[in-house]
Protein backbone atom coordinates (compact mmCIF):
# COMPACT_ATOMS: atom_id res chain seq x y z
CA UNK A 1 0.00 0.00 0.00
CA UNK A 2 1.24 3.40 -1.24
CA UNK A 3 2.38 5.92 2.30
CA UNK A 4 -0.15 8.11 2.78
CA UNK A 5 2.14 11.19 1.44
CA UNK A 6 1.72 9.57 -1.76
CA UNK A 7 -1.48 9.34 -1.83
CA UNK A 8 -3.65 12.13 -3.92
CA UNK A 9 -6.34 13.94 -1.83
CA UNK A 10 -9.29 11.54 -3.92
CA UNK A 11 -7.47 8.31 -2.80
CA UNK A 12 -7.32 9.44 0.87
CA UNK A 13 -10.92 10.67 0.90
CA UNK A 14 -11.68 7.11 -0.79
CA UNK A 15 -9.34 5.64 1.97
CA UNK A 16 -11.34 7.17 4.98
CA UNK A 17 -14.45 6.61 3.23
CA UNK A 18 -13.40 2.56 3.13
CA UNK A 19 -13.91 3.10 -0.70
CA UNK A 20 -12.48 0.05 -1.76
CA UNK A 21 -12.97 -2.90 -4.54
CA UNK A 22 -15.46 -4.44 -1.80
CA UNK A 23 -17.23 -2.25 -0.81
CA UNK A 24 -17.45 -0.72 -4.99
CA UNK A 25 -18.94 -4.66 -5.76
CA UNK A 26 -21.56 -4.33 -2.61
CA UNK A 27 -22.75 -0.64 -4.01
CA UNK A 28 -23.16 -2.24 -7.25
CA UNK A 29 -25.49 -5.00 -5.43
CA UNK A 30 -27.47 -3.29 -3.34
CA UNK A 31 -28.45 -1.16 -6.64
CA UNK A 32 -28.96 -4.57 -8.60
CA UNK A 33 -26.16 -3.93 -11.59
CA UNK A 34 -26.32 -7.33 -13.50
CA UNK A 35 -24.41 -8.10 -16.48
CA UNK A 36 -27.99 -7.74 -18.22
CA UNK A 37 -28.00 -4.20 -17.31
CA UNK A 38 -24.43 -3.58 -19.08
CA UNK A 39 -25.88 -4.84 -22.09
CA UNK A 40 -28.49 -2.58 -22.34
CA UNK A 41 -27.26 0.38 -21.72
CA UNK A 42 -24.95 -0.12 -24.55
CA UNK A 43 -27.82 -0.05 -26.89
CA UNK A 44 -28.01 3.91 -25.92
CA UNK A 45 -24.88 4.65 -25.53
CA UNK A 46 -24.38 6.30 -29.22
CA UNK A 47 -27.59 8.12 -28.18
CA UNK A 48 -26.31 9.49 -24.84
CA UNK A 49 -22.88 10.39 -26.20
CA UNK A 50 -24.35 12.05 -29.25
CA UNK A 51 -26.05 14.57 -26.41
CA UNK A 52 -24.00 14.58 -23.74
CA UNK A 53 -23.47 18.25 -23.98
CA UNK A 54 -27.14 18.97 -24.23
CA UNK A 55 -27.80 16.73 -20.99
CA UNK A 56 -24.91 18.57 -18.98
CA UNK A 57 -26.35 21.71 -19.62
CA UNK A 58 -29.81 20.62 -18.68
CA UNK A 59 -27.69 20.38 -15.05
CA UNK A 60 -26.56 23.19 -14.77
CA UNK A 61 -29.05 25.19 -16.20
CA UNK A 62 -31.60 24.11 -13.59
CA UNK A 63 -28.64 24.63 -10.79
CA UNK A 64 -28.52 28.37 -11.98
CA UNK A 65 -32.53 28.90 -11.31
CA UNK A 66 -32.23 28.31 -7.51
CA UNK A 67 -29.89 30.81 -4.88
CA UNK A 68 -28.22 27.51 -3.87
CA UNK A 69 -27.35 26.43 -7.18
CA UNK A 70 -25.68 29.91 -8.00
CA UNK A 71 -23.07 29.05 -5.10
CA UNK A 72 -21.80 26.60 -8.02
CA UNK A 73 -22.67 28.18 -11.62
CA UNK A 74 -21.61 31.99 -10.01
CA UNK A 75 -18.24 30.87 -9.74
CA UNK A 76 -16.60 30.66 -13.43
CA UNK A 77 -13.83 28.50 -12.85
CA UNK A 78 -15.29 26.21 -10.95
CA UNK A 79 -18.08 25.88 -13.28
CA UNK A 80 -15.97 24.96 -16.27
CA UNK A 81 -14.03 22.21 -14.19
CA UNK A 82 -17.85 20.93 -12.88
CA UNK A 83 -18.77 21.07 -16.69
CA UNK A 84 -15.55 18.72 -17.40
CA UNK A 85 -16.66 16.32 -14.64
CA UNK A 86 -19.61 16.33 -15.51
CA UNK A 87 -19.34 15.57 -19.19
CA UNK A 88 -16.91 12.72 -18.38
CA UNK A 89 -18.97 11.19 -15.92
CA UNK A 90 -22.13 11.33 -18.54
CA UNK A 91 -19.53 9.51 -21.22
CA UNK A 92 -18.39 6.99 -18.50
CA UNK A 93 -21.90 6.07 -17.40
CA UNK A 94 -22.21 4.27 -20.69
CA UNK A 95 -18.56 2.75 -21.15
CA UNK A 96 -20.14 -0.44 -18.88
CA UNK A 97 -16.83 -0.16 -16.26
CA UNK A 98 -18.19 0.66 -12.86
CA UNK A 99 -15.08 -0.03 -10.66
CA UNK A 100 -12.72 2.04 -8.69
CA UNK A 101 -11.85 3.57 -11.03
CA UNK A 102 -14.96 4.60 -11.80
CA UNK A 103 -15.58 5.73 -8.16
CA UNK A 104 -13.14 7.89 -7.97
CA UNK A 105 -14.59 9.66 -10.44
CA UNK A 106 -17.94 10.22 -8.99
CA UNK A 107 -15.81 11.33 -5.58
CA UNK A 108 -13.95 14.31 -7.70
CA UNK A 109 -17.47 16.09 -8.83
CA UNK A 110 -18.54 15.30 -4.70
CA UNK A 111 -15.54 17.15 -3.56
CA UNK A 112 -16.38 19.94 -5.97
CA UNK A 113 -19.85 20.35 -5.18
CA UNK A 114 -18.67 20.43 -1.19
CA UNK A 115 -15.65 23.15 -2.11
CA UNK A 116 -18.33 25.80 -3.10
CA UNK A 117 -21.27 24.39 -0.51
CA UNK A 118 -23.46 23.18 -3.02
CA UNK A 119 -26.78 22.41 -1.08
CA UNK A 120 -27.45 18.73 -1.28
CA UNK A 121 -31.32 19.10 -1.96
CA UNK A 122 -30.44 21.30 -4.77
CA UNK A 123 -28.14 18.80 -6.35
CA UNK A 124 -30.66 16.13 -6.07
CA UNK A 125 -32.99 18.24 -7.89
CA UNK A 126 -31.30 18.79 -10.83
CA UNK A 127 -29.37 15.49 -10.75
CA UNK A 128 -33.70 14.18 -11.29
CA UNK A 129 -34.28 17.08 -13.98
CA UNK A 130 -31.29 15.42 -15.94
CA UNK A 131 -32.11 11.87 -15.93
CA UNK A 132 -35.69 13.11 -16.92
CA UNK A 133 -34.00 14.82 -19.64
CA UNK A 134 -32.03 11.64 -20.45
CA UNK A 135 -35.17 9.50 -20.38
CA UNK A 136 -37.14 11.65 -22.62
CA UNK A 137 -34.25 11.36 -24.96
CA UNK A 138 -34.15 7.46 -24.90
CA UNK A 139 -37.75 6.92 -25.10
CA UNK A 140 -37.98 9.43 -27.53
CA UNK A 141 -35.48 7.56 -29.75
CA UNK A 142 -37.14 4.26 -29.27
CA UNK A 143 -40.69 4.93 -30.54
CA UNK A 144 -40.25 1.96 -32.01
CA UNK A 145 -39.63 -0.32 -29.82
CA UNK A 146 -40.62 1.37 -26.23
CA UNK A 147 -40.12 -1.52 -24.31
CA UNK A 148 -36.61 -2.00 -25.24
CA UNK A 149 -35.92 1.77 -24.75
CA UNK A 150 -37.34 1.65 -20.95
CA UNK A 151 -36.02 -0.98 -19.93
CA UNK A 152 -32.57 0.40 -21.01
CA UNK A 153 -33.04 3.78 -19.21
CA UNK A 154 -33.79 1.33 -16.08
CA UNK A 155 -30.25 -0.35 -16.64
CA UNK A 156 -28.75 3.54 -16.89
CA UNK A 157 -30.69 4.51 -13.72
CA UNK A 158 -29.54 2.05 -12.04
CA UNK A 159 -26.19 3.53 -12.40
CA UNK A 160 -27.61 6.68 -11.87
CA UNK A 161 -28.47 5.59 -8.22
CA UNK A 162 -25.21 3.95 -7.34
CA UNK A 163 -23.37 7.49 -8.93
CA UNK A 164 -26.22 9.03 -6.37
CA UNK A 165 -24.75 6.53 -3.13
CA UNK A 166 -21.46 7.53 -4.00
CA UNK A 167 -21.41 11.48 -4.14
CA UNK A 168 -23.74 12.15 -1.54
CA UNK A 169 -22.09 9.75 0.99
CA UNK A 170 -18.78 11.94 -0.10
CA UNK A 171 -21.02 15.23 0.45
CA UNK A 172 -22.15 14.60 3.81
CA UNK A 173 -18.72 12.43 4.89
CA UNK A 174 -16.83 16.26 3.88
CA UNK A 175 -19.35 17.76 5.70
CA UNK A 176 -19.27 15.71 8.80
CA UNK A 177 -15.47 16.05 8.85
CA UNK A 178 -16.07 20.04 8.53
CA UNK A 179 -18.27 20.06 11.51
CA UNK A 180 -15.92 17.61 13.83
CA UNK A 181 -13.40 20.31 13.01
CA UNK A 182 -14.83 23.16 14.13
CA UNK A 183 -16.41 21.28 17.08
CA UNK A 184 -12.35 20.58 18.19
CA UNK A 185 -11.57 24.46 17.78
CA UNK A 186 -14.26 25.32 19.56
CA UNK A 187 -13.80 22.38 22.57
CA UNK A 188 -9.92 24.07 22.32
CA UNK A 189 -11.25 27.49 22.87
CA UNK A 190 -13.52 26.50 25.32
CA UNK A 191 -10.92 25.22 27.57
CA UNK A 192 -7.39 27.29 27.20
CA UNK A 193 -4.76 26.70 29.19
CA UNK A 194 -2.73 29.82 29.36
CA UNK A 195 0.76 30.28 30.60
CA UNK A 196 0.96 33.31 32.81
CA UNK A 197 4.98 33.22 33.59
CA UNK A 198 7.61 29.80 33.53
CA UNK A 199 6.06 26.87 35.62
CA UNK A 200 2.97 28.70 36.36
CA UNK A 201 -0.98 27.86 34.07
CA UNK A 202 -4.11 29.48 34.37
CA UNK A 203 -6.78 27.55 33.51
CA UNK A 204 -10.38 29.43 33.14
CA UNK A 205 -13.48 26.77 33.11
CA UNK A 206 -17.17 28.69 31.69
CA UNK A 207 -19.87 27.32 31.05
CA UNK A 208 -21.65 24.02 31.77
CA UNK A 209 -19.30 20.91 32.29
CA UNK A 210 -20.41 17.58 31.19
CA UNK A 211 -18.40 14.57 31.89
CA UNK A 212 -17.07 14.60 27.78
CA UNK A 213 -15.96 18.41 28.15
CA UNK A 214 -13.98 17.29 31.83
CA UNK A 215 -12.25 14.42 30.27
CA UNK A 216 -11.39 17.32 27.55
CA UNK A 217 -10.03 19.70 30.17
CA UNK A 218 -7.84 16.89 31.58
CA UNK A 219 -6.21 15.88 28.78
CA UNK A 220 -5.83 19.92 27.87
CA UNK A 221 -4.46 20.45 30.92
CA UNK A 222 -2.62 17.46 31.55
CA UNK A 223 -0.94 18.13 28.08
CA UNK A 224 0.29 21.83 28.56
CA UNK A 225 1.74 20.64 32.34
CA UNK A 226 3.87 18.63 30.10
CA UNK A 227 4.59 21.06 27.57
CA UNK A 228 5.18 23.70 30.17
CA UNK A 229 7.14 21.99 32.63
CA UNK A 230 4.44 23.77 35.08
CA UNK A 231 4.37 23.32 38.69
CA UNK A 232 1.59 25.21 39.67
CA UNK A 233 -2.30 25.42 38.03
CA UNK A 234 -4.46 27.98 38.96
CA UNK A 235 -8.26 26.31 37.73
CA UNK A 236 -10.89 29.02 38.06
CA UNK A 237 -13.96 27.62 37.76
CA UNK A 238 -15.92 31.06 38.39
CA UNK A 239 -17.99 31.11 35.25
CA UNK A 240 -19.22 27.64 36.10
CA UNK A 241 -22.85 27.88 37.70
CA UNK A 242 -23.50 24.10 38.24
CA UNK A 243 -21.14 21.05 38.77
CA UNK A 244 -22.77 17.21 39.31
CA UNK A 245 -21.20 14.48 41.45
CA UNK A 246 -19.57 12.80 38.67
CA UNK A 247 -18.29 15.89 37.15
CA UNK A 248 -16.67 16.59 40.64
CA UNK A 249 -14.62 13.30 40.86
CA UNK A 250 -13.04 13.96 37.27
CA UNK A 251 -11.72 17.55 38.55
CA UNK A 252 -10.67 15.55 41.67
CA UNK A 253 -9.25 13.19 39.17
CA UNK A 254 -7.78 15.66 36.83
CA UNK A 255 -6.34 17.18 40.09
CA UNK A 256 -4.57 13.95 41.15
CA UNK A 257 -3.28 13.26 37.52
CA UNK A 258 -1.33 16.71 37.48
CA UNK A 259 0.34 16.00 40.93
CA UNK A 260 1.61 12.90 39.79
CA UNK A 261 2.93 15.02 37.00
CA UNK A 262 4.76 17.23 39.53
CA UNK A 263 2.28 20.00 39.66
CA UNK A 264 -0.08 21.44 42.09
CA UNK A 265 -3.59 22.62 41.16
CA UNK A 266 -5.27 25.33 42.96
CA UNK A 267 -9.17 25.80 42.02
CA UNK A 268 -10.11 29.24 42.63
CA UNK A 269 -13.98 31.30 42.08
CA UNK A 270 -15.84 28.27 43.95
CA UNK A 271 -19.13 29.97 44.38
CA UNK A 272 -21.87 29.30 47.44
CA UNK A 273 -24.41 27.20 45.60
CA UNK A 274 -21.33 24.98 43.82
CA UNK A 275 -20.02 24.74 47.35
CA UNK A 276 -22.78 23.61 48.62
CA UNK A 277 -23.88 20.78 46.30
CA UNK A 278 -20.65 19.79 46.58
CA UNK A 279 -20.92 18.82 50.09
CA UNK A 280 -24.55 17.95 49.69
CA UNK A 281 -23.51 15.25 47.60
CA UNK A 282 -20.37 14.03 50.18
CA UNK A 283 -18.15 15.11 47.65
CA UNK A 284 -14.33 14.63 49.60
CA UNK A 285 -12.72 18.24 49.05
CA UNK A 286 -9.99 17.40 51.19
CA UNK A 287 -8.02 16.76 48.18
CA UNK A 288 -8.51 20.03 46.58
CA UNK A 289 -6.60 23.28 47.61
CA UNK A 290 -9.46 25.99 47.22
CA UNK A 291 -8.66 29.83 47.10
CA UNK A 292 -11.83 32.07 47.16
CA UNK A 293 -11.11 34.23 43.66
CA UNK A 294 -8.63 34.73 41.25
CA UNK A 295 -6.34 36.95 42.40
CA UNK A 296 -5.89 35.12 45.52
CA UNK A 297 -4.85 31.75 43.58
CA UNK A 298 -2.30 33.75 41.55
CA UNK A 299 -1.27 35.67 44.41
CA UNK A 300 -0.87 32.05 45.96
CA UNK A 301 0.43 30.16 42.98
CA UNK A 302 3.27 32.84 42.73
CA UNK A 303 4.29 32.29 46.53
CA UNK A 304 4.63 28.83 46.03
CA UNK A 305 6.62 29.19 42.89
CA UNK A 306 8.98 31.73 45.24
CA UNK A 307 7.87 35.08 43.57
CA UNK A 308 7.52 37.98 45.78
CA UNK A 309 5.62 40.71 44.51
CA UNK A 310 6.78 44.09 45.75
CA UNK A 311 5.35 47.30 45.34
CA UNK A 312 7.25 49.90 44.03
CA UNK A 313 7.26 53.14 45.66
CA UNK A 314 5.25 55.79 44.65
CA UNK A 315 6.98 58.89 42.81
CA UNK A 316 7.12 62.23 45.08
CA UNK A 317 4.89 64.91 43.94
CA UNK A 318 6.22 67.58 42.87
CA UNK A 319 6.05 70.69 44.80
CA UNK A 320 4.37 73.70 43.59
CA UNK A 321 7.65 75.36 43.53
CA UNK A 322 9.30 73.45 41.35
CA UNK A 323 6.07 73.21 38.83
CA UNK A 324 6.79 77.13 38.53
CA UNK A 325 2.80 76.95 39.60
Amino acid sequence: MADLADQSPIQLLMREMGLNEANVARRQQIVDLKSDDLTRISTIKDLLVGHVDEHGDRFFDYLSTSEEGRTLTGNRSLLERARALKRAHLLAMVEGDYGVGYAAQRLELAVLYGKVGLDLPVFLAAFHHLLSGIGASILQQSAATPREGFEAFMSLEKVAFFDLGIIVDAMVFERQRVIHRQQDAIRELSTPVLQIRDRLLLLPIIGVIDTHRARLITESLLKAIRAARAKVVVMDITGVATIDSKVANHLIQTVTAARLMGAGVIVTGLSSDVAQSLVALGIDLTKLNTVGDLQGGMEEAELLLGYHVVQAASPPVPSPAATGA
